[in-house]
């Protein structure tokens, strides 16, 4: 199936290096993936579930030290490590291929390599690109098929495209002490061994999409973006989009999918993309999204009927379960499914569950893959080859304190500080400690492929050249009172604030000026049939001075880690929000980068 001479090259080359026992190019054929299910069935590297309940689902158990990201074995080899910054980890790029080039060296001896050219976005969009993956993995190459465009047609696109991005992974022998995610971005190249897990190891998604994509967009002006996108279509039938950056785990799935609970009245969501969004100013001078994947990746555990229905009959059929639960009937199971745990369920270690509920069932970062039109919600505009238009960008992420339900920036300087001040608690969707306040800006900490000041006065520049540039809002589910409770049902009630977004964006919307942006008056959301206390509204968008004169230091020194790289135009919006907040701020340093 080779295309151009380049492939043809790239992959004998990475033969050489691997020495598997055989080569196989991926077609994304249904018989091909069948085959490979049947294989996988054979090794005992997957389990067939229910064929009433769950019709071609199959479970995966990885290996228990290969559960999620690495993000401390990830790491960005541009030739100036300047260029990384201080939120990535660099490695010389010389240094990388003679210490993680030598861990390839046969690693694929007796197995099969798997040549997988994979599109990223719409067929015959001139936005997407082509990425092939190589790989030892079968059980990379099913997700690969779900999450991407696979095989002929993304050679097709290749013939007019005439680049790729290419990525080599093998599965080593899965010891963190030879696990290496790294990335070449000057040459596009992604290498990944020692993981099986999806997002160090399905190279469209993280380091593709995202770290190198985020490259390339600098380069050429575009966004490369940790973001869902959504439609809201109001009762005459118009549809309004956004694009949403939450943190792992921190409801983005669910607000892409959600439910309206305000049907009866018109206002329904459509699904575009629950993850990712390839953003480009058009020639209207709006800015235009596609999504780039073609199937969801998302945290099982806490997805049930509830929280996203639209979800649970997306993955029902035709979906790939990783790390969770089994019961004896043949069906997953993860903690927050709305069932109770049946007896004699075998959890995500394959070992009896603890009915005691000691252990967890499903991995804590357990995960679903599914086709993403299989989403009840997925909208008709989703694979649009232009896109669609986004007229507002949601910030949020989990904060217990400090930030409202919601609030607008003053405009588009001051929406990228809020995205690029943004904090959020961490989840187990990454490895390390759970539940601490990490600043995460745009939530692309972990994602961002090069210098975050760069990437700050990058989005400060593509707003320059907007005429009709989004709104951008931070929102916030997660805040409590005193007393732990939280104060915003949220799940399908979060469309309450997005009808308030969409009351801004057309003009509208009751909103008071504070110290942060503007915040809607309790009269201005939609509460009807709740049944919150006034007191409760109130507190869910109240502002605490105090609070947020703490968050000015924290803003300060993370700031501060960029050097002359933060713009002066973030100092100023750190500036301008001290002086609302009648607190006094050191000036910024001297050396802060010109916009």
């Amino acid at each position: 199936m080779a295309s151009n001479h380049s492939l043809d090259a790239w992959v004998e080359e990475s033969a050489r290096l691997t020495r598997p026992k055989d080569i196989h190019w991926c077609d994304g054929s249904e018989a091909e993936v069948d085959r490979l299910i049947g294989l996988m069935l054979d090794q005992g590297d997957l389990v067939r579930l229910s064929e009433t309940r769950h019709p071609n689902c199959y479970l995966h158990r990885s290996h228990p030290t290969d559960v999620s990201r690495t993000e401390h074995l990830t790491f960005i080899c541009a030739a100036r490590p300047e260029d990384v910054g201080p939120t990535n980890n660099w490695m010389d790029p010389q240094k990388a291929r003679t210490e993680v080039g030598r861990l390839f060296d046969g690693a694929m001896r007796g197995r099969t390599m798997y040549v997988v050219p994979y599109l990223m976005g719409p067929a015959g969009s001139a936005h997407s690109r082509v990425g092939v993956e190589i790989t030892d993995s079968p059980y990379v190459v099913a997700n690969m098929r779900i999450m991407t465009r696979m095989g002929r047609v993304a050679l097709d696109h290749l013939k007019n495209a005439g680049e790729f991005s290419p990525g080599l992974h093998s599965l080593g022998d899965l010891s963190p002490d030879r696990r290496f995610i790294v990335h070449f971005p000057e040459e596009r190249l992604i290498w990944s061994i020692g993981s099986g897990y999806g997002g160090n190891a399905l190279l469209g998604k993280k380091c593709f999409a995202l770290r190198i994509a985020s490259w390339i967009a600098r380069q050429q002006g575009w966004l490369a973006e940790h973001m869902l996108i959504l439609g809201l279509e109001d009762p005459e039938g118009r549809v309004t989009y956004m694009a949403a950056a939450f943190p792992s785990a921190c409801g983005k799935t669910n607000l892409a999918m959600l439910a309206s609970p305000l049907a009866h009245l018109g206002y329904k969501v459509w699904t575009v993309g629950d993850d990712i969004a390839w953003m480009r100013v058009g020639p209207d001078g709006r800015l235009w999204a596609i999504n780039p994947e073609a199937g969801f990746f998302g945290v099982a555990p806490g997805t049930n009927s509830q929280s996203n229905p639209n979800a649970i009959a997306a993955l029902n059929k035709n979906s790939i379960f990783t790390n969770v639960g089994l019961t004896p009937d043949l069906r997953p199971w993860w903690e927050g499914i709305s069932e109770p745990l049946p007896a004699g369920t075998i959890d995500w270690r394959g070992r009896s569950a603890d009915p005691n509920g000691a252990d967890p069932v499903a991995h804590p970062n357990a995960r679903y893959t599914a086709p993403a039109r299989q989403c009840p919600s997925i909208s008709p505009e989703w694979e649009s080859p232009e896109g669609v238009p986004i007229s507002a960008i949601l910030f949020g992420g989990r904060r217990r304190r400090v930030a409202p339900l919601v609030y607008q920036s003053f405009d588009w300087p001051h929406g990228v500080f809020v995205g690029a001040s943004m904090a959020s608690e961490t989840t187990a969707a990454a490895t390390g400690q759970v539940g601490v306040t990490r600043r995460d800006p745009m939530a692309m900490l972990p994602f961002c492929g090069y210098n975050m000041g760069d990437y700050f006065g990058h989005w400060l520049s593509v707003g320059a050249r907007m005429a009709r540039p989004p709104l951008i809002f931070h929102v916030n589910w997660f805040r409590q009172s005193a007393a732990g409770i939280f104060l915003w049902p949220g799940f399908g009630e979060n469309v309450r604030v997005l009808r308030w977004i969409l009351d801004r964006v057309r003009g509208g919307g009751e909103a008071r000026e504070t110290e942060i942006g503007y915040v809607p008056t309790p009269a201005a959301l939609d509460l009807d049939g709740l049944g919150i206390p006034p007191e409760t509204v109130r507190a869910a968008l109240e502002v605490d001075r105090e609070s947020w004169v703490a968050e000015i230091s924290e803003q300060r020194e993370f700031f501060q880690k960029f050097g002359d790289r933060t713009p002066a135009r973030i100092w100023e919006e750190h500036r301008r929000l001290a002086a609302r907040l009648k607190c006094a701020v050191d000036a910024p340093p001297a050396a802060s980068r010109a916009d």
